[in-house]
């Protein structure tokens, strides 16, 4: 089929050859996220022509290589709305458009860029069960432009199990990043770890803070939940063994007396007792603790009665309020500290039983920024505007438009490469004569020649810098296992002990394997109760986009399966073979499992291979006196031993 193009398209087509334009505008393509990365990303999208193609009124889409009709496009979801901080960076929105869903703005002002674009917008999280494999498998490429740590393992995970390529992005202030991941070709998000969130001690919150953010941490984890939340402590706080146990019992008793406090919201006097409470009758409790002040500053309580004088402290702190940019005072936190009090309970009031801290919640933000400042105060802390309080309280990196655009542009960058694999992948499928394959369509390697690309502002060389994309690790627990789908019935609901029955025939497992979903382990050798249970019982349904892993536990462990829901119809053939469940692909050969081993070379002659039990073989472990007895053996018939699991080197001379 003839592909039209436009005069606005020349110069793509100049650039990338007609083959690949003509790919490029048949391609369909999701994004996941329209922030800071993904306003960019839609804009160079629809501007490259991603998804432009249009089929006449007749067509119902462009056949895809499972014979499956699609319609070229480029689909957006997020769940977000607008804030007025969006506004920096986010060049899409305006405005007019705060409160309103990220996706279907982008999607208005996007395709002004190019009225033949195809976009389709969905205000939704990609967790919803609509988005499952089979969902997924509709896309040529997917890009991830999120922010969200949970989201972009999932969006990871689903684009493994549907084998279609993702393109991974983000940015760190003036630092960004940009990876293309395949099942089985690269390195997957989840194949490095990633740093989790740190937490502090409760007591080093609750009684010692000396850094900025203990104090907020205080005030936004442990104040703001007492007051206005679900009253319970935040992963920030975590009690740890270097903590006083009398001293944690002390705190829940201070807790406790909080709670009564809050009873009164709604009175006038509410403001004063919250105040003498955390500032005062706390701070003396712990300044009657000597020995903790011995090495350093006691705290300064507050007293509410000899401060705050002013009878119009709430209106004097509303007025405050919207000077973020400049440290407040001690009376002009407290004023702030009352004015959003008084705001909060008024929430309460009018129906809000729960309300969350939020960096975008002007009232929490308020709250968390006086109240916190006021601590610092005690504490001899250096005192911080409500601007700076919000970087921290909502672990905040600033966001740099530059970067964003940048890190965007290497994105789309890096879809063209992967296009033109696909298209010589086609190409050479096709039996077209030589002459036919020719316009650039060449596969260059490892997906394409894609690489790992980095934008380093600190390098004086190269802004840009790019490293070959590294193959998948045997030992990730996200990408080392075999993905398959479980085709589901519609008319009955099989049960667990079918799927069990399944895989012994098919796969050949013996009885020594478990099945994990997403509760947790459902069956295994010991556990044979779930076994007359529905698979819809543990979540696993038509609908649903969840996972179920089925691990060899035998002495020759074949690779994890994992397992995700089809709704493609289970044969006849099945049917009479006694089961309602169906694998796909049909073919299914599980590799074992790589496993860690210890080499034992003994004069050159030959090599002894020896499993390890790290890697999940029922293998007891050596005890202390036969590792010994193995190092003296060793020595004494002249060998030398090595782990290469990063061991120790044991040589004879």
């Amino acid at each position: 089929m003839t592909v039209k193009m436009q005069r606005r398209d020349r110069g793509v087509a100049q650039s990338l050859g007609g083959p690949l334009t003509k790919k490029v505008k048949e391609s369909r393509v999701l994004l996941v996220g329209a922030g800071g990365i993904g306003c960019e990303l839609l804009k160079n999208l629809v501007c490259s022509g991603f998804g432009s193609f249009t089929y006449p009124a007749s067509a119902t889409g462009a056949p895809a290589a499972n014979g499956v009709s699609r319609r070229p496009e480029v689909v957006v979801i997020d769940l977000d709305t607008i804030d007025l901080s969006n506004l920096n960076r986010q060049f899409l929105f305006r405005k007019q458009h705060i409160k309103k869903p990220k996706a279907f703005v982008a999607k208005e002002t996007a395709i002004q860029f190019n009225p033949s674009g195809n976009i389709d917008a969905h205000h939704a999280s990609i967790f919803d069960s609509k988005y499952n494999v089979e969902f997924f498998e509709g896309f040529d490429v997917v890009f991830n432009a999120l922010d969200n740590l949970a989201a972009r393992r999932h969006v990871n995970k689903m684009c493994l199990a549907a084998n279609v390529p993702l393109i991974e992005s983000g940015t760190t202030g003036f630092n960004g990043q940009v990876q293309a991941i395949q099942k089985g070709v690269t390195e997957c998000y989840d194949c490095n770890p990633k740093p989790v969130q740190k937490s502090f001690p409760i007591c080093t919150i609750r009684s010692t803070p000396s850094q900025p953010i203990h104090c907020i941490v205080w005030a936004k984890s442990y104040l703001f939940p007492e007051l206005f939340g679900a009253s319970e402590d935040s992963g920030d706080m975590t009690v740890t063994e270097g903590d006083n146990v009398d001293e944690v019992a002390k705190l829940k008793e201070e807790a406790d007396a909080l709670k009564k406090i809050r009873s009164m919201m709604g009175k006038s006097e509410f403001a004063q007792e919250v105040f003498n409470k955390v500032f005062h009758d706390d701070v003396e409790r712990l300044r009657s603790m000597t020995e903790m002040w011995q090495s350093r500053r006691p705290p300064e309580p507050l007293k509410f009665q000899s401060l705050a004088a002013d009878s119009n402290i709430v209106k004097q702190g509303q007025a405050l309020a919207s000077q973020d940019q400049k440290p407040w005072t001690l009376l002009e936190n407290i004023a702030v500290f009352c004015y959003s009090l008084d705001t909060l309970s008024n929430r309460v009031k009018a129906g809000e039983n729960v309300i969350e801290f939020d960096k975008d919640d002007k009232d929490t933000l308020d709250f968390v920024a006086s109240a916190a400042n006021l601590r610092s105060h005690i504490f001899g802390v250096q005192l911080h505007s409500e601007w700076e309080v919000k970087q921290m309280a909502g672990n905040i990196i600033p966001a740099i438009a530059t970067s964003n655009a940048l890190t965007a542009s290497l994105c789309v960058m890096e879809a063209f490469k992967i296009l033109r694999m696909q298209q010589a992948k086609e190409l050479a499928a096709s039996n077209l004569p030589p002459a036919k394959m020719q316009g650039g369509a060449k596969d260059d390697g490892l997906l394409g020649g894609a690489k790992m690309v980095f934008l380093t502002s600190k390098s004086t060389d190269r802004l840009i810098s790019s490293q070959s994309l590294l193959p998948p690790k045997a030992e990730c627990p996200v990408c080392s296992p075999y993905y398959a789908k479980l085709g589901l019935p519609e008319a009955s609901s099989p049960t667990l002990q079918e799927l069990v029955d399944l895989l012994k025939e098919r796969l050949s497992y013996e009885d020594d394997f478990s099945i994990t979903a997403e509760m947790g382990i459902i069956y295994d050798p010991d556990l044979d109760d779930n076994l007359a249970k529905p698979l819809s019982e543990f979540g696993f349904t038509r609908e649903s986009n969840g996972f179920i892993t089925v691990t060899d536990d035998s002495d020759t462990p074949k690779v994890d399966l994992v397992l995700s829901s089809s709704s493609q119809s289970t044969s006849a053939e099945d049917a009479g073979a006694g089961t309602s469940l169906r694998l796909f692909p049909g073919a299914i050969e599980l590799p074992l499992k790589p496993i860690r081993v210890k080499d034992v070379q003994t004069n050159g002659d030959s090599v002894e291979r020896v499993p390890d039990s790290v890697a999940g073989a029922k293998r007891k472990r050596e005890t202390e006196d036969e590792v010994e007895s193995a190092k003296k053996r060793a020595k004494n018939d002249d060998v030398f031993v090595v782990e290469d699991d990063g061991g120790a080197i044991l040589l004879d001379d």
